[in-house]
């Protein structure tokens, strides 16, 4: 009974494993195409865009905007595609971290409200993006992978695996 548990165990998780490529793949898609939309209507729509940004206090404005709408746009784009992910993350954070402390912070009262806030969350997400990588569905790793540049880092392995104990 517990061999057969055990089977059962292993094959799950040997699954999980050989899938690991469809969860960065989904959000990648996902939220590239979240930032990709919303950039091409900021991009359509600039002058009204760049007036929000006068009320918020925004320095320039209009150069303001237009930076903010095509950082999104191309942003969008290239997480979509796994391409520089995790440096294009960088700007869509600074956009989001401009808008939480320009827009979205004078609205919060506690604890609450910024765990509610979009951005927040958006800027979690892209660290995240940032720090784990696009993963082995994605242009970033079949360009790494043809030339043979700098492979990701292995995993640690916690110490109750390297001593082949169970936990």
């Amino acid at each position: 009974m517990m061999q057969r548990l055990t089977h059962w165990i292993n094959a799950a998780v040997g699954l999980a494993v050989s899938l690991d490529w469809l969860a960065p793949l989904l959000m990648r898609i996902y939220f590239g195409y979240f930032w990709a939309e919303t950039g091409w209507g900021k991009i359509h729509n600039l002058d009204a865009f760049a007036q929000r940004f006068v009320g918020w206090g925004v320095p320039s404005p209009h150069i303001s905007a237009a930076l903010s709408g095509y950082t999104e746009w191309i942003g969008g784009i290239l997480l979509m595609l796994g391409l520089f992910t995790r440096l294009v993350s960088i700007p869509l954070m600074f956009n989001m971290l401009v808008a939480i402390v320009k827009v979205k912070m004078k609205e919060v009262t506690g604890i609450d409200d910024f765990v509610e806030m979009d951005e927040a969350l958006y800027v979690f997400i892209l660290f995240w993006l940032m720090m784990a990588g696009p993963g082995r569905a994605s242009l970033d790793y079949l360009i790494r992978r043809a030339f043979g540049l700098g492979q990701p880092a292995q995993q640690i392995e916690p110490r109750h695996e390297r001593r082949g104990a169970l936990a």
